[in-house]
């Protein structure tokens, strides 16, 4: 494969969980523990594919009809406050990022993050990790009205740092993420640290698949 010529675009932006931080068991096994506590024998395979999207949509999918939106936010704030302290110890960057947002910000290209994560889960990364400097925006789950792959979280983005569509190259882990890149009219970069490549099967806008940001260069 040809080397992809990162420069050329002009903002990154980058969805979170299996994305900037390889957290995603974490958070699966975090609402299996839940779900399980609440009456459902799903599966944890099952459990994995669920996990996309703001908890309270997801209580919803798994448990329709079953609890006020009022309940399901008050247990997923419990599930959250769960994941952060289980994932502490071993919060860190996917490898190769401190490298790229590094170089990127000598560059002068703008980053944001893009997720469906909560404002606190997003603030115990970048303060953790000492990364807020680099953003120059963020939109989070609760600053949407519409979850991926719906585009206004990446649209968002771009407006936010006055940057066109086209010149915004996204980085993502999920098949739902990508879909929201490509509503969008964003490419994106595929992180294999959730899924498989097999499943981005549908999708034209990937320019590349990697396993961490040591694969990628910005010299």
């Amino acid at each position: 494969m040809e080397p992809i010529d990162l420069k050329k675009y002009k903002a990154f932006l980058f969805d979170l969980n299996g994305t900037m931080i390889h957290d995603m068991p974490y958070h699966v096994n975090a609402w299996h523990k839940v779900v399980q506590s609440l009456g459902s024998n799903m599966s944890i395979d099952a459990m994995k594919q669920e996990c996309y999207g703001k908890g309270e949509e997801m209580l919803e999918r798994i448990f329709p009809g079953k609890y006020t939106l009022v309940e399901r936010i008050s247990i997923s704030e419990v599930k959250e406050a769960n994941y952060r302290k289980d994932f502490l110890a071993d919060l860190k960057l996917i490898d190769g990022l401190d490298v790229l947002l590094d170089k990127a910000s000598t560059l002068n290209i703008k980053m944001g993050i893009g997720s469906a994560a909560n404002n606190l889960n997003i603030d115990f990364v970048l303060d953790n990790l000492h990364i807020r400097h680099y953003m120059q925006t963020i939109i989070s789950g609760e600053m949407v009205t519409k979850s991926k792959p719906h585009p206004e979280t990446f649209l968002r983005c771009a407006d936010l740092l006055k940057i066109p569509v086209e010149d915004c190259l996204v980085f993502e882990d999920t098949p739902k993420g990508v879909h929201c890149a490509a509503n969008a009219g964003m490419n994106a970069i595929v992180l294999t640290t959730t899924h498989p490549v097999s499943d981005f099967k549908a999708f034209s806008n990937i320019i590349q698949f990697v396993d961490d940001y040591t694969e990628l260069s910005l010299y």
